[in-house]
């Protein structure tokens, strides 16, 4: 147990699916695995474990932004032995091609939150996500003839709809981030500094440049495809 998760360490599988949203986590409990248990309910951060196509999965989810998903993926990986998490979410575009109900695959992240400097004393701005689990991840998606886009992200900590993006841009090189999200650098970094495996898959939910958007109903049960390819590729992993 920790300050933040009740679980025994024998109820956390090695393999780890990070929705942001608790509710997710219990949607793909309820609707992808079987003999699935609850194996936290701490401040309401759901954490199931079940098997998916005969393997131990745990779902567990991180909240919203870089503190959130810092406690959980780093007590996930330093206390409960996990050796890979992949973290599905919703982002908004960065570029106007990539449309609602997309798949972004994160090769890597930029952010400039202060918490690697500030946990690892490392003042990278730039985190990797895994290559190997995204080429199974693109292999799979392949064969379920899934449309999905890999590139660099944004991950920000402040939810950039609310601000002058024009400033905000500035903040950040001038380069081609496919989309915007709130947590996946940070599980990069604790990846890369505790030696561990991180891959993140994002389902687009709104484009500003041609003015759409999903609604929250949408959002929370409209992700069966990029739940089911983070599920698939995981038993493939070694």
């Amino acid at each position: 147990m920790t300050a933040h998760i009740e679980s025994k360490k024998e109820d956390i599988a090695k393999k780890v699916i990070m929705p942001g949203d608790p509710l997710r986590a219990k949607y793909i409990a309820d609707n992808f695995l079987t003999d699935c248990k609850l194996v936290n309910n701490v401040r309401g951060m759901l954490g199931f474990t079940g098997y998916y196509k005969n393997n131990l999965v745990t779902i567990f989810a991180s909240g919203m932004g870089s503190p959130s998903i810092g406690i959980y993926a780093y007590e996930l990986y330093h206390f409960y032995d996990v050796d890979t998490i992949i973290r599905i979410g919703t982002c908004g575009a960065g570029v106007p091609e990539v449309r609602l109900k997309n798949i972004v695959i994160a090769s890597e992240a930029y952010t400039l939150s202060s918490f690697p400097k500030l946990f690892f004393d490392d003042e990278s701005k730039i985190f990797l996500s895994n290559k190997e689990i995204n080429n199974k991840l693109e292999l799979v998606a392949e064969k379920q003839n899934l449309k999905t886009f890999k590139g660099k992200i944004i991950t920000s900590d402040i939810f950039d709809p609310y601000v002058d993006k024009k400033r905000y841009l500035k903040l950040y090189p001038d380069d081609k981030y496919l989309a915007y999200e709130m947590e996946a650098a940070i599980l990069f970094c604790l990846a890369k500094n505790l030696n561990k495996k991180a891959a993140c898959i994002l389902t687009v939910v709104d484009n500003e440049f041609v003015n759409e958007s999903l609604s929250s109903e949408d959002r929370e049960k409209s992700l069966d495809e990029m739940i089911k390819l983070s599920l698939d590729t995981l038993v493939e992993l070694d």
